[in-house]
């Protein structure tokens, strides 16, 4: 499968619509659109009869031992003194063939996904700090270069993935899809639909489909609502799919994931496996290619490194140690290294 590599230039006739500056205050909200019938999944660290794998969800309570290392002197304030990596020059977004996806990597979890007639965005953050967590690396693009955006999708509502002052910027009467219980910290923020799925429910928006699933993470935001959804999505059009996983620790279910749909781009993290408290919630690298070949995707997009300082691990680490593991699985050309903001045509 070919992947051609867009180069950068002058944008040609985009732009986000100007920010009415009492948009946050005179914002209606948004009606929550939810599947009627079912009632709301509640993730479990349990398989249950007839072996579909369902999420897990990972408890709050830290490793034995956790406090031995200072995430505050070892990470957190030397990352305050580093400078911001990475630029922003206006891109050339790809002309795209019938059966052509363009994907451009805004940086950490956040892409631009193109498809004939559709620009979509996954867990979009612009933010330079997460409360205190400086961003190291410069978003890939600047927001006025986005073209109009369709659709919005967000995998779950920690800081890093759900930053509604982008989502405000972003939302100019289009849908956004969450998972169950996100809604509504969403829903006033200028967006015409918010819709939320359950594990593999599926949301069609003209040719585009978009299914919920199930992984291993967990979805508070802060520590009082760990009844809030979290997950990954399928995106299929045209006959082509891309999946990203959002964040997850490794479990069996990318196995029934590959089983389901049959994925041509695997967008998977690779970072933030050695965080403050110790517990389980992302995948490293090896577990990230093991994912990848549960999943029997033909390409990998590594993601969600070398933006944030959220973990222990050095930022260069998380890569480099994909890029051995693939090698000695001897599948390397299958992995597609992306640039911020460079678009990428699979």
């Amino acid at each position: 499968m070919r992947t051609k590599v867009l180069r950068r230039g002058k944008a040609r006739g985009y732009g986000c619509p100007v920010v009415n500056p009492l948009r946050r205050i005179l914002q209606p909200r948004t009606e929550i659109q939810r599947s009627a019938g079912a009632e709301t999944p509640v993730p479990s660290q349990a398989t249950p009869p007839g072996g579909e794998i369902r999420a897990q969800s990972v408890g709050l309570k830290p490793k034995a031992n956790w406090h031995k290392r200072n995430f505050l002197t070892e990470v957190l304030i030397p990352s305050l003194f580093e400078r911001r990596a990475g630029d922003q020059q206006p891109p050339v977004f790809p002309e795209l063939k019938e059966d052509d996806l363009g994907i451009t990597w805004i940086g950490h979890a956040s892409f631009l996904i193109q498809a004939p007639g559709q620009n979509l965005l996954i867990d979009p953050n612009w933010s330079k700090w997460l409360k205190v967590i400086k961003r190291i690396r410069h978003p890939g693009l600047n927001l006025r270069d986005l073209p109009a955006i369709d659709l919005v999708m967000v995998t779950h509502a920690h800081f890093d993935h759900l930053d509604r002052k982008t989502l405000r910027e972003i939302a100019a009467d289009q849908p956004i899809v969450v998972p169950f219980e996100v809604g509504n910290l969403v829903h006033d923020l200028g967006f015409r639909s918010v819709h939320e799925l359950r594990y593999w429910e599926h949301y069609q928006h003209g040719p585009l489909k978009i299914t919920l699933t199930p992984c291993h993470h967990w979805g508070a935001r802060l520590l009082h609502d760990t009844h809030r959804g979290f997950g990954g999505f399928v995106l299929e059009t045209q006959g082509r799919s891309i999946f990203h996983c959002g964040d997850t620790a490794y479990f069996e279910g990318f196995k029934e994931i590959g089983r389901r749909h049959a994925i041509d781009i695997a967008l998977l993290p690779i970072g933030a496996y050695d965080p403050p408290s110790g517990r389980e919630v992302h995948m490293n690298p090896e577990e990230a290619v093991q994912a990848f070949l549960d999943l029997g995707a033909k390409r990998m997009v590594p993601m969600h490194y070398g933006t944030f300082r959220l973990s222990y691990e050095p930022m260069h680490e998380p890569l480099e140690r994909l890029l051995a593991c693939a090698r000695a699985h001897g599948i390397e050309d299958r992995i597609a290294v992306m640039t911020e903001g460079l678009p990428m045509v699979f």
